[in-house]
Formats: structure tokens, sequence, C-alpha cells
């Protein structure tokens, strides 16, 4: 049974149109999403959540996508949080657990981990993270793509302790969004993805409870179960919301093969040229689903691939967001000219699939990280 229904997708998928033309937040599907309790989806019922696995999850995230990509790779960064807790959580550490009980109670939970230059992402950061007595930090630093950032209400962020005496360490922590010193900027303007108005964020001493720093991390490739949890749940949640747009698409260039030729006067379906598109777009979508839910399973399950979680889970996001662009690409050569308006969905699809090269991985780092995996570290 899905967790969200059909007629909450239909509002949804109403709704996306306008978000897109007009640079908005998805603030009336957020409102509906969190009354039907899917911040929590992924809460463990001990927790006061609806208990589902990240399996459910990611057909739930497909389904989102599908109706409004870009609200679901925004409520995605909420997800990936509470999965990384839930991950933990499963695994008998507990350090992430005020996470499950805040969703529960209804708080938003955004990333700020991303900076601008910074191409190691979580193994380094140019934030400042300064120690305070009691144990918090303050953090002074800028994050990019900020997803949620009109209505997160606490950020999961990390930077640099460059005083402490075992210093360096990378500190991670939760920040609530009354802090002072948090800058939003109204800067989003972009191509695709406009609903998750991901705006810069300026950290100015912003701070951090105590009870809120959650690691203290040497810098550079950690095996520490947070990184691990990290990545491979952001990693498959973040192909969910491609493998949706490819499921989307795959629908409307099927719809629109329905048309009739006016030089044959059969319907297009039956154009042997639009049939061969068809099917190259679908065996590229099929070849992702049983990829995403396997790995999604072996993380519900326990399984461990040792250090080859990287490798699967970066090649995992490659796919799907490389397959969604060929399938987006196949729909509108068969749908033809009305796909170029700027009001057709598949005109929207179009721009929103090219979010998915920039989300780590990127094509290299995941090259980089497959050839690793398999040959070993580049010899110095």
């Amino acid at each position: 049974m899905s967790f969200l229904s059909d007629d909450l997708l239909a509002r949804i998928h109403a709704r996306a149109p306008d978000y897109d033309r007009n640079n908005a937040f998805f603030s009336d599907d957020l409102v509906e999403l969190t009354g039907a309790g899917y911040l929590a989806a992924l809460v463990p019922a001990e927790f006061g959540g609806a208990g589902l696995s990240l399996c459910d999850v990611v057909h739930e995230q497909a389904r989102l996508a599908r109706a409004a990509p870009a609200t679901a790779l925004a409520i995605g960064m909420h997800l990936i949080w509470t999965a990384v807790a839930k991950t933990l959580h499963e695994r008998g550490d507990g350090s992430l657990d005020f996470v499950l009980r805040d969703a529960a109670a209804g708080e938003l939970f955004a990333f700020a981990i991303s900076e601008a230059g910074n191409d190691l992402v979580l193994f380094a950061s140019s934030t400042e993270a300064a120690p305070l007595p009691g144990g918090g930090y303050a953090f002074t630093g800028t994050k990019v793509f900020t997803s949620l950032s009109p209505a997160w209400t606490r950020l999961g962020t990390f930077g640099l302790d460059a005083t402490s005496a075992d210093a360096p360490k990378l500190v991670h922590a939760v920040i609530t969004r009354d802090s002072p010193g948090i800058t939003v900027h109204d800067d989003w303007n972009t191509l695709g993805m406009r609903a998750t108005q991901s705006r810069t964020t300026t950290l100015d001493g912003a701070t951090a409870e105590a009870w809120r720093v959650y690691r203290r991390l040497d810098p550079g490739p950690s095996a520490d179960p947070l990184i691990l949890a990290i990545f491979t749940n952001f990693e498959i949640l973040i192909a969910a919301v491609y493998a949706g747009i490819g499921d989307r698409a795959l629908e409307l260039a099927v719809q629109a093969t329905t048309r009739v030729s006016r030089s044959t006067g059969a319907a297009k379906s039956q154009d042997p040229l639009m049939r061969m598109k068809i099917a190259r777009a679908a065996m590229a979508q099929d070849a992702v689903w049983p990829r995403l839910e396997a790995l999604a399973d072996d993380v519900d399950n326990r399984v461990d691939h040792g250090d080859q979680w990287f490798r699967k889970a970066a090649g995992l996001k490659l796919a799907a967001t490389q397959s969604a662009r060929i399938v987006v690409d196949e729909a509108i050569s068969v749908a033809g000219g009305a796909s170029f308006a700027a009001d057709s969905e598949l005109s929207r699809l179009y721009r929103d699939v090219l979010a998915g090269g920039f989300h780590p991985s990127t094509a290299d780092s995941a090259h980089q990280a497959v050839a690793t995996a398999l040959l070993g570290p580049i010899a110095k």
C-alpha cells in the first residue's frame, strides 16, 4: 500500500508548473506532506514515526518525483537526515536519535554541507568551527545549495575546528533556525529544480549546543559509520528522485505516440522509429529500478559491503541520473515540437533532470570511487 495518496500527488502535480514558473517555494506541498506524516516516514515507530523502510521510501520518493521533481528533491534532503539517523540507530549508534525525535515532532531538517570550490565535500571544510565553553560550537562560513531554505527549522552542518588541542577536527552538528548569525540569501534563480529554493546560507558565529554536536572527525577520507550512512542514504534517495523523473518521462513519451501522422494516417505508435525510441528509453529506465531496490534493501537488511559501499552507491546515483536524461531526451524526441514550449511538462523535466549532474557524486568523482574500489588508490 502506498503511503502518499494518489489524490495528494495529483494536487502536487497540478501545482508544480506554477512553482516552476514563479520560481517559488513549494509551500502548499510542504503543508500537505507534513500533514500526511511524510516528514516522519522513515522514523521508527518507537520514536513516533511511520516506521517505513528505506526501500518503501525510495518508491514513495519516485512517485512524488513523477508528480513534482523539485518537491521530491527538496523534501528528500530532510528524509536523508532521518535515514542517516535511522541507519545509525539500527546499528546501535544513538548519536542522532534526537533527529528522529525532532522529525516526529514536525521539525524540518536541511543540509548545509556544500561549499563553493570544496570538491572534497565531507572530507574537508572551509567553514570555521570554533569551540565554545561547555562543548558547543560556533560556525562561520558560507554554505551553498541549502534546499528547503524558506522553511527548514534544523540545519545539519559541519566545519573545521583548527584551535582545539586535538585539532584539526571536522565537527558535525545541528543548528536551530533561531540561532543568531544565520543569513539565508534570496539568490535562487536557476534553470531547473526551482521550487527547491536551495539558497546560499551564511553562518556568522551560528551556534550548536553541545548535545547537538554528534561527531568530531579527522579531515580526509573516513570509515566512520556517520560518513558511510550519509553517503549511502544520500545517493540512494537522490537516485530515487531521478528514477521517478525517468518514469514520468517514459509515461509522457508513450502518451505522445497516440498522435496521428498526417503523412501516413497512422498513430505514431505504429512508426518503427518512434517504437525504437520508446524501447530505448524503457530499457534505460528498466536497468535502474532493480539496482535501486537492491541497494536500498541492503541498507534495510544491514548487509555489509565493506569498502565497496562507496562504489555501489556512487555508481547507482550516476546510473539513475544519466538514465533519466536519456529517457527525457528520447521522450522529447517522440513528443516533437510541442515539448519545446516553456509550459510543457517535458520542457520542465528536461530542465529539472539536468540538476542530476551536480549532486555528489559527480560523474568524475563516481568513476574515481569505482576505480579506487577495484584498483586501489593511485600510487604517490
